[in-house]
């Protein structure tokens, strides 16, 4: 069988504050979807060709693709999988990370521009148009430097897709309204992550590898502010690639037996 490559992929994490402290936005995927199906999992998914376009990076705010490249530790082209999120959060969940004309933070909380948006979010969906097409249109500029790169995660050998996927943090615009897409997406929730862990765990909801570990890393953290700081803080960061021993076990980097487990052809059991 010939070895898969993975695809470039992006992630976004939207967190926020709230009165029941620090919380993540879940996404649920379709129960009948071909592709992970039913999971609760954040927005993402892969590169497209335009989120590498030299008119996308011009816009980009904070961060070019030269200093996005060396943070990814790529010789070029790391802007896209901030582009690539960007247009993922928006897309998925509604949120468009993005600055308005006077430098401001998209509020979308008017009714003829929630109506407007909706609109390009239907036709970006639906393949009409791009999203540097919104962008330029609406005299937006993407908000790149609110996106924080914590992890790279790349799928399993012998899983029938394989993505290599950039993981970033943001803090989600205080006036924007998350919603899911009705389609390929069925539910979204706003979520604590230790409460999310505990209905992962009591099997109330199903995850991937990637998403349990990103909950576990943030329940550590009470607002967004601390979060955000300490995911600034890291140097070094590894691509974790799952393996599954023989008896099941999805086990990490560093994990005991780790380097002894392989993919047993057939078993079927990919938990990313």
């Amino acid at each position: 069988m010939a070895e898969i490559i993975p695809l470039p992929a992006s992630t976004v994490v939207l967190i926020r504050d709230s009165e029941r402290g620090l919380e993540t936005l879940l996404m649920q995927r379709n129960l009948n979807s071909g592709f992970m199906a039913g999971m609760h999992l954040f927005p993402g998914g892969g590169l497209d060709a335009a989120d590498a376009s030299v008119e996308a990076a011009g816009l980009c705010a904070g961060i070019d693709d030269a200093a996005a490249s060396r943070i990814l530790g790529v010789d070029r082209g790391g802007l896209a999988y901030w582009i690539a999120a960007i247009r993922e959060s928006f897309e998925e969940a509604g949120v468009l990370l993005a600055y308005d004309a006077s430098g401001n933070m998209m509020l979308l909380d008017k009714p003829d521009e929630i109506a407007r948006f909706s609109g390009h979010r239907r036709a970006l969906n639906a393949g009409e148009r791009e999203l540097i097409a919104l962008l330029r249109d609406e005299g937006l500029r993407p908000a790149a430097d609110q996106l924080v790169y914590f992890s790279r995660w790349i799928t399993p050998e012998g899983a029938p897709r394989r993505y290599d996927t950039r993981f970033f943090v943001a803090q989600a615009p205080a006036a924007q309204e998350a919603l899911h897409d009705n389609s390929e997406l069925i539910g979204h929730a706003w979520m604590n992550p230790g409460a999310a862990l505990d209905k992962f765990r009591s099997g109330e909801l199903k995850m991937r590898t990637p998403t349990v570990w990103t909950l576990e890393q943030f329940s550590a953290y009470a607002s967004a502010q601390s979060l955000l700081a300490a995911m600034r803080a890291q140097r070094d960061i590894p691509a974790m690639l799952p393996r599954i021993n023989k008896n099941g076990e999805r086990l990490l980097p560093g994990d005991p037996g780790y380097e002894e487990a392989a993919f047993a052809e057939g078993r079927g059991k990919w938990q990313m």
